[in-house]
């Protein structure tokens, strides 16, 4: 038999995905009043969103990612929980500064993966 013929309501070529939405009654009405119904609404909204918070979204990964590699292999050095206090304050000069005794290859990653984190910052 022919998969084509198979398939349900959707586009699957573009990769949508249905998976279920909770929302109060006033938002689907809004929703649904906009141009194209709520799925076009709810994928310009998230497109919109992505765009303004992408900087955001890249410190975040940065400091969740340095975190991550840092109480894996660092946890235990002296100096650690400040180094994250400064990661997470975005202070890279006091961050710099206390991953400075560690060994090479452990403070040479986690600044590569703190670097995003620090960037952009006042």
């Amino acid at each position: 038999s022919d998969q084509s013929s198979q398939r349900g309501p959707g586009r699957p070529k573009l990769g949508v995905v249905a998976r279920e939405v909770t929302l109060l009654p006033r938002h689907w009405d809004w929703l649904n009043s906009q141009p194209g119904g709520a799925s076009v609404a709810l994928r310009k909204l998230v497109e919109e969103a992505r765009r303004v918070n992408s900087s955001k979204d890249k410190v975040r990964h940065s400091q969740e990612s340095a975190y991550r590699f840092m109480s894996a292999m660092a946890g235990n050095i002296p100096g650690f929980e400040e180094a994250t206090r400064a990661l997470f304050a975005g202070d890279s000069e006091r961050f710099n500064s206390l991953v400075a005794s560690w060994s090479i290859d452990i403070r040479d990653h986690a600044r590569k993966l703190a670097m995003a984190a620090f960037q952009n910052r006042v």
